[in-house]
């Protein structure tokens, strides 16, 4: 799964991604929790950034939140999934990001990890979205990151990760004119050795807790 992520480099997203310039506060973060407003970009002719809330909320809801988690969305139920088929089909986005946590089981407890793209450079998860409306027709705009089987330098910490997107599949991520297998393809999980993993504060299982601090190697 992926239940915290960073974004460092906020204020290079809009030009990162293409995406028209937004009235958002988009300033550094280092644990973003689920329920959390960022940004999200979306396909509007030019890429559009939206703030959205995490966990996606389907329009067919009948209130603005839901009993299950929907954090994250596996990749090989997306399809057929009823919450997150429509999504697959029509409304999927990228959600920005520098680096995401995971934790690892330990005898002495669970341990967190950093896990980034060497070099601490911008990326973007597969995310789906969707749009419920009120019956005065507010809106409240949330999404879902894709998780997948996990690539060899994060199988020893989780059993899952973030699907990440390879940059030159971000166009058609996005695209409506990408067919379904094209798009699962997309799906797999990163290349192992273009990311590092490393061990940081347990500080970071509060979601209360938001600093830099948070992304440095944990003291041996």
């Amino acid at each position: 799964m992926c239940g915290r992520y960073t974004l460092v480099q906020a204020e290079q997203v809009a030009e990162r991604f293409q995406a028209a310039e937004a009235q958002l506060p988009l300033l550094p973060r280092y644990n973003v929790a689920p329920s959390q407003l960022m940004p999200v970009v979306v396909r509007n002719s030019p890429n559009r950034l939206v703030e959205m809330q995490w966990g996606l909320v389907p329009a067919w809801s009948k209130e603005p939140r839901t009993s299950f988690s929907t954090i994250n969305a596996r990749a090989e139920t997306i399809a057929t999934s009823a919450v997150f088929r429509g999504p697959f089909k029509s409304r999927r986005c990228l959600v920005p990001a520098s680096g995401f946590y995971e934790w690892q089981k330990l005898e002495k407890g669970k341990q967190p990890f950093c896990i980034r793209l060497r070099g601490g450079d911008l990326f973007a998860f597969a995310g789906l979205y969707d749009i419920w409306r009120d019956r005065e027709g507010n809106e409240l705009y949330s999404y879902t990151i894709i998780t997948t089987a996990p690539n060899e330098l994060v199988a020893p910490i989780h059993n899952r990760m973030p699907a990440i997107l390879r940059r030159e599949d971000e166009d058609a991520w996005l695209s409506k004119d990408s067919d379904a297998a094209r798009l699962m393809g997309m799906l797999e999980a990163y290349p192992a050795d273009a990311m590092e993993a490393y061990p940081v504060s347990r500080a970071v299982n509060s979601p209360a807790h938001d600093g830099a601090e948070l992304m440095q190697p944990a003291a041996a």
